[in-house]
């Protein structure tokens, strides 16, 4: 094969409003022939307005150093694995010198014997049960995560830790552990050298922790302390500072579908505490591996999980993401990805979302196979490579800033418009 690297020349648009040190950013995308790069782009098939809180967001982070951007991506195996998802928070977060304003949330994935991101890991002690949101024979209360973990053990608990590969250092000065809030639940215990305030929120279902200092790791434990406490559930733990900057939080679930996260009860109240300013969503992948896809339901599903997302925050922009083109069972290539970017294109006309179409860009119809040739797909012709899911993640993520690009733009001639008619 012949390789070539094609500088991205994205932030060029942004010459005319960045000071020079931004400029200092263009990276490098490996360039194939069958990867179809001039259809990595924001598409609006409603109003192009769509993505215009989260850029706003962005645009007052870039020019003033101030507040902080929060994404979230919410998936399948795709995004649990966190390695496309993992890229564009990097790439985020090393924007114009860096924009890191800490990890968010995270989950003890390996008590359910899963995989986990890369770049932290939970040390574990006492016996813990799981619940995800694809197990449709179990019921339990399930928040954003798709999953959680309960213990009976009085001898339970957990530690996280980030681990030193990471590319970019991560620390916080405050943890929100999200739990069931009962009288039978067992307390939450940490070293008090390290505590500045702890508190509850019985209604939020959270408990609040800050601490003195900004760490790397900090140890949990969950004690008894009355007669009635007799477990711990556990829905996550968000991993917070108080500096400006991305937080690039991924919820992915091995084999989660729409139904599933339509299942997670707890899913508006939890993200509204994330304050959401861009929610990617890719689910699809799931829903459409078979022959029995019903776009009408697949359709529904997602007008329903989209108002459940708007409950946390009305104003979030809210991008989709189409199916990666895909085989089933290895052999039969599986045409409903088709079907689904139909889907994601009429939704994202009617509820007013931006569109990405990862389908297209990929090459259409039965592309996962030269995606496999070229080791970016693995022998399912389901699920990317690393070298597969960090394309995809660059793509996608100069796909978002050519946007910005765009964004800015307009709010230039915005701005000389409005001007001329205030001379008139």
């Amino acid at each position: 094969m012949r390789l070539k690297y094609i500088v991205i020349a994205s932030l060029l648009l942004l010459t005319a409003y960045l000071p020079a040190q931004y400029l200092q950013y263009p990276f490098t995308i490996s360039h194939y022939d069958f990867i179809k790069y001039d259809s990595s782009r924001i598409e609006y098939p409603g109003e192009r307005d769509a993505l215009d809180h989260f850029y706003q967001k962005f645009s007052r982070l870039v020019f003033e150093g101030k507040g902080q951007v929060n994404i979230i991506q919410i998936g399948g195996s795709h995004i649990q694995a966190d390695i496309m998802s993992g890229e564009l928070r990097t790439r985020f977060q090393s924007f114009e010198g860096g924009q890191n304003a800490g990890r968010g949330f995270v989950f003890p994935y390996r008590l359910a014997h899963t995989n986990s991101p890369f770049g932290y890991h939970f040390e574990r002690s006492g016996k813990w049960t799981t619940c995800r949101n694809v197990e449709k024979k179990r019921i339990c209360t399930l928040g954003m995560a798709g999953i959680s973990a309960t213990t009976s053990d009085t001898t339970a608990s957990l530690a996280v830790c980030f681990e030193p590969e990471n590319d970019i250092p991560y620390h916080f000065n405050a943890l929100k552990i999200y739990h069931e809030v009962t009288p039978e639940s067992f307390s939450i215990q940490i070293d008090s050298v390290f505590i500045d305030t702890l508190w509850t929120d019985t209604l939020g279902g959270f408990t609040q922790i800050r601490l003195k200092n900004y760490m790397d790791s900090i140890g949990i434990s969950f004690v008894k302390t009355d007669s009635l406490q007799n477990s711990f559930t556990l829905y996550g733990i968000n991993l917070e500072t108080d500096e400006p900057g991305i937080i690039y939080h991924n919820l992915g679930i091995n084999g989660a579908s729409t139904a599933s996260f339509l299942r997670c009860s707890l899913l508006a109240s939890q993200l509204a505490t994330l304050k959401p300013d861009l929610v990617i969503l890719g689910l699809g992948i799931n829903d459409a591996y078979g022959y029995n896809f019903s776009q009408q339901q697949y359709e529904n599903n997602y007008k329903m999980l989209i108002t459940e997302i708007r409950k946390a925050n009305p104003d979030v922009s809210i991008l989709f993401t189409s199916n990666n083109d895909s085989y089933i069972r290895h052999r039969y290539l599986n045409r409903n990805g088709i079907k689904v970017e139909e889907s994601m294109i009429r939704l994202a006309g009617e509820l007013n979302a931006g569109f990405w179409d990862m389908f297209e860009v990929m090459g259409g119809l039965n592309s996962i196979v030269m995606w496999q040739r070229y080791g970016l797909a693995k022998r399912d012709r389901i699920h990317f490579t690393r070298a597969g899911y960090i394309l995809m993640g660059d793509l996608l993520f100069d796909a978002l800033i050519r946007g910005f690009g765009d964004y800015l733009e307009q709010q230039k001639n915005n701005s000389a418009q409005a001007k001329l008619i205030s001379k008139q």
